[in-house]
């Protein structure tokens, strides 16, 4: 059996290992955030506010993020970033006000911020177009594998204490940003810049210029909002009360979900770096959006499960694609071109909860997520929109370039 590290550079390797333990950590932690905030008596507007805080903070700080790995490498911005979060997310465990818990959360977002877009400069920066697919599957797989445990832990741990599945987290962290530390190292990263390598990369205007990285930008947005911000605001209230099940329940639906998309994301990787980008995004999306109707109409705990696991199929398509395009785009060190790309997607964390949950409050669980389809169905239309950025894929098949040696950026301007 062939390693999915085959071809792969040493740094996405040990990112993989750091990566890892983040992920079984907020697989843990996941389920039990919304929980722990109505355990202080609160609406599910203010729910909704608790997931977005995060985001909003990482947004906020996402140009400085980017700035900071350009100064100083991504080994230093990585194993900061996350020991911030681990720190912030004990104290947020010993929260005994909501107030509390709104605050620690909302500065966990820098860390997290730091740390993440770290991890998509290694992998943008270290990685060709031809693998770079391949890259992306085996980084959200290492989320996935944590995923796959860590939300039926934490569903377990929950049932204890509310408290206990922040604290795990906290430790999980503590673990990724040690290993970050210590191995994360390499001749393209963990340095600072050097003039001559600030005068060779793609600037933020460059990269908005370009209609590939604009889309990438609105998938990425709205991916977020239905993959993470709808099911980890007020997903989990709603099958435990208007679906009458479990917080243990809650966690099995996010597993399976995971199961699925892990199965299924090495191939969707493959796949995206074989026939192109724009294939991957259109059969990503389109089956998310079936999986977001199936939770429409959700009316027992077994069809919860259904959804979660077609929206986990979704997921392995999507999740890499908006990623890998602006890997193709974009040239040299651009932390801060990346950190916007990261921005979109906390942008859809951000908004997303907190409509999804204004709308549950101001009519039902099912209007909020028929809102989220209604959304989503944008990324369907936008994915069969996007201009093919593989160069290696443009050139192997005529019918998508005339002028197989022609330089990607100029193939790009044209689509502009």
């Amino acid at each position: 059996m062939q390693s999915p590290f085959k071809d792969l550079p040493r740094e996405v390797s040990i990112l993989v290992a750091a990566s890892f333990f983040v992920a079984v950590g907020f697989g843990i932690v996941l389920p039990a955030i919304p929980v722990f905030a109505e355990s202080f008596g609160v609406s599910n507007t203010a729910i909704g506010l608790i997931v977005s805080s995060f985001a909003i903070t990482r947004f906020a700080s996402g140009l400085i993020s980017g700035k900071l790995v350009d100064l100083f490498g991504e080994r230093l911005v990585f194993s900061s970033g996350v020991l911030m979060v681990s720190i912030f997310t004990f104290l947020a465990g010993l929260s005994h006000t909501y107030q509390q818990l709104l605050i620690f959360r909302s500065a966990g977002g820098l860390g997290s911020s730091m740390f993440s877009v770290a991890a998509g400069s290694v992998i943008m920066r270290s990685v060709d177009d031809e693998h770079r697919g391949r890259a992306q599957s085996v980084y959200n797989g290492a989320f996935l594998l944590g995923g796959i445990s860590g939300p039926a832990i934490g569903g377990l741990l929950s049932t204890i204490s509310l408290r206990a599945p922040f604290f795990s987290y906290s430790g999980m962290l503590l673990v990724s940003g040690i290993v970050a530390f210590l191995f994360l190292k390499g001749e393209k990263i963990g340095k600072k810049v050097k003039d001559s390598d600030t005068k060779n990369h793609t600037s933020i205007r460059e990269a908005l210029a370009m209609k590939p990285y604009r889309i990438a930008l609105v998938i990425a947005f709205l991916a977020n909002w239905v993959f993470f911000g709808m099911r980890s605001s007020i997903l989990p209230i709603f099958v435990t009360q208007d679906l009458h099940s479990t917080t243990a329940v809650v966690g099995y639906g996010f597993a399976i979900s995971a199961v699925f998309q892990g199965l299924l994301l090495m191939r969707a990787g493959r796949l995206s770096d074989i026939q192109g980008r724009r294939l991957a995004a259109v059969i990503g999306s389109t089956i998310g959006l079936a999986g977001v109707i199936v939770l429409t109409f959700a009316t027992h705990p077994w069809m919860y499960i259904i959804s979660m696991a077609i929206i986990g199929i979704g997921g392995a398509y999507l999740s890499t694609t908006p990623a890998s395009i602006v890997g193709d785009v974009i040239h040299g060190k651009g932390g801060q071109v990346i950190a916007i790309f990261q921005m979109a997607g906390d942008a859809g964390m951000m908004v997303g909860p907190i409509i999804i949950g204004w709308l549950s409050d101001l009519y039902s669980y099912r209007i909020a997520f028929a809102a989220s389809a209604a959304v989503f169905t944008v990324a369907v239309f936008l994915a069969i929109q996007i201009p093919e950025t593989r160069q290696s894929y443009l050139s192997e098949n005529p019918r998508q370039s005339k002028a197989p040696q022609v330089n990607n950026l100029r193939r790009l301007d044209e689509d502009r």
